[in-house]
């Protein structure tokens, strides 16, 4: 997915029919990820793609403006969105938005393959809370189940959000804190797991804490914990 990003689309000018073969490639990449189940990072990926695109179609004329480029980074402490431009003359940049307007329904065909696995996924999933919930939510833990190698993962989570130009950024940061074993046949209450992390956390004495309850079979990584926190973040923030 590394060579479907916007530069690849301003390099176009050198070689046009050789770019639509990389993100004809690029796409095929990622409908085979699709048909094994696994979502991320080329979804996300290929939606960011899509936007920025589109952004460049509909608002060429003043796309080195601010709020029309490509989002290079979003600096939470800062709470500040930074852009970046690729440099194009009139003419370069006529040849690229021709094929823009050549992939773009590439790309939505794709993305729909993407976006129908990771609705299957989340109409699957169920977010349960473990315990009393405290007032303060916003940072806790998230329990995710690996049924394929029957452990379960504990995260420590950071909810963030900020305002930038009208336009509400929320984040969702992790760090993998501990994995408990769950043999077959053994059945480990999430109550018991907060407990444990109570007493080997003390700055978190009564943390938000929240258990994953799934029955799909799908990637770990790639899938269930990508999908498991968008969840959350919407889960918190409605």
């Amino acid at each position: 997915m590394s060579t479907l990003d916007l530069n690849l689309f301003t390099g176009a000018v050198h070689d046009v029919e050789r770019t639509q073969y990389q993100i004809l490639a690029g796409l095929n990449r990622a409908r085979t990820a699709f048909s094994e189940n696994r979502v991320y990072p080329y979804l996300g990926d290929l939606v960011e793609l899509y936007r920025s695109l589109k952004t460049i179609i509909q608002r060429s004329d003043e796309f080195r403006t601010a709020t029309s480029g490509q989002i290079a980074e979003i600096d939470l402490e800062e709470q500040e969105v930074r852009y970046e431009w690729p440099e194009l003359d009139r003419a370069d940049m006529s040849v690229v938005e021709d094929l823009i307007r050549w992939a773009l329904p590439h790309l939505r065909d794709a993305i729909e393959e993407g976006t129908a696995v990771y609705e299957f996924v989340e109409d699957n999933v169920e977010l349960e809370t473990v315990g009393i919930v405290p007032s303060y939510v916003q940072e806790g833990y998230l329990m995710v189940p690996d049924d394929t190698q029957q452990v379960l993962h504990v995260h420590r989570y950071t909810l963030s959000i900020f305002t930038d130009e009208g336009e509400q950024y929320r984040s969702l940061r992790t760090r993998h804190c501990k994995t408990v074993e769950q043999p077959v046949g053994v059945a480990l209450h999430p109550s018991t797991v907060k407990m444990d992390l109570v007493k080997e956390r003390r700055d978190l004495p009564n943390p938000a804490t929240y258990f994953t309850n799934t029955e799909v079979d799908v990637p770990y990584e790639e899938t269930l914990l990508p999908v498991v926190k968008r969840r959350l973040i919407r889960y918190l923030v409605d």
